[in-house]
């Protein structure tokens, strides 16, 4: 016997009252084959089913936490080889680079020469730069963020990470699209009001499932575009996939780009925020 809102169904054989009536008003028959009786319970298993992934629908602060705790880990080390693309020329920036969560990063020039030792360091709010030719220390300001980092089209605020999309920005799920042979969540970051970012607005495509992300888009503060990056060529790093590449194009229109070359990725590795110094900063290797 099955019951539906205020009616009982027999399944099966009929079924009838002692006397041999179906006396009840709420009692219907109702006789099904064994192909009725599984359609029937596939439908009720569909409808619990749509509830529960309903229920667990992520949220697009979820998505943003997801693809941002990938990307940083709990701590990181990493050697990447930037080239910056021109229409004339082109040279390439060798680093070594140390983070820990959202709070501390160090970046070490490697090569070229000329470059070489040229340091910056992020210890919470606060930003360094080493230059070994001039044997300077020089504390960066907030305004700086939004330059460029070495003559590239990263800025100073991609490669230190001083801003968050998770904690300095609202999020929001514009659409689900493809980018590439990437099914992708679209979701718009607007800068919270009190958040020191260099951004008027920025579009991430996070692709469904692994939470990578496979292109952003950075606006001004007219939601002009400026600049936009993809990431290609994805590799396994310790426990984790990510991408081993990273295209930056202005929106300018010239034939330039920048590039990013990820060699070698160690994730979650044991590391003392006392790493993080401005004594290392200028000695470290």
């Amino acid at each position: 016997m099955l019951k539906v809102g205020k009616y009982y169904y027999w399944i099966g054989e009929n079924r009838h009252d002692e006397d041999g009536k179906n006396n009840n008003p709420n009692k219907r028959k109702i006789s099904l084959h064994k192909n009725d009786m599984k359609k029937l319970i596939l439908g009720f298993l569909g409808i619990a089913i749509s509830v529960v992934m309903q229920a667990q629908t992520l949220s697009a602060l979820d998505i943003v936490k997801k693809a941002d705790s990938k990307m940083r880990g709990e701590s990181s080390y990493s050697e990447m080889t930037m080239t910056i693309v021109r229409p004339a020329w082109q040279r390439s920036i060798s680093m070594k680079a140390w983070t820990k969560g959202t709070t501390f990063a160090l970046i070490k020039v490697t090569a070229p020469a000329k470059d070489k030792g040229t340091g910056f360091l992020k210890r919470d709010k606060e930003l360094w730069n080493w230059v070994p030719s001039i044997d300077r220390l020089i504390k960066m300001s907030a305004s700086v963020m939004g330059q460029s980092w070495m003559g590239s089209d990263f800025t100073n605020d991609d490669m230190v990470r001083e801003s968050s999309m998770v904690t300095d920005y609202s999020q929001k799920i514009l659409t689900e699209e493809d980018v590439r042979d990437f099914h992708c969540y679209k979701i718009e970051l607007t800068p919270l009001s009190n958040a020191a970012v260099v951004w008027g607005k920025v579009i991430t495509w996070i692709e469904k499932g692994t939470f990578n992300i496979i292109r952003t888009q950075n606006l001004d503060e007219n939601f002009e575009l400026v600049q936009t990056m993809e990431n290609y060529d994805f590799k396994q790093f310790g426990d984790r996939l990510l991408p081993s590449r990273m295209e930056m194009t202005p929106a300018s229109g010239k034939a330039q780009k920048t590039v990013i070359t990820i060699s070698k990725a160690q994730y979650n590795i044991p590391m003392q925020e006392s790493f993080f110094s401005q004594q290392n900063l200028k000695t470290i290797q």
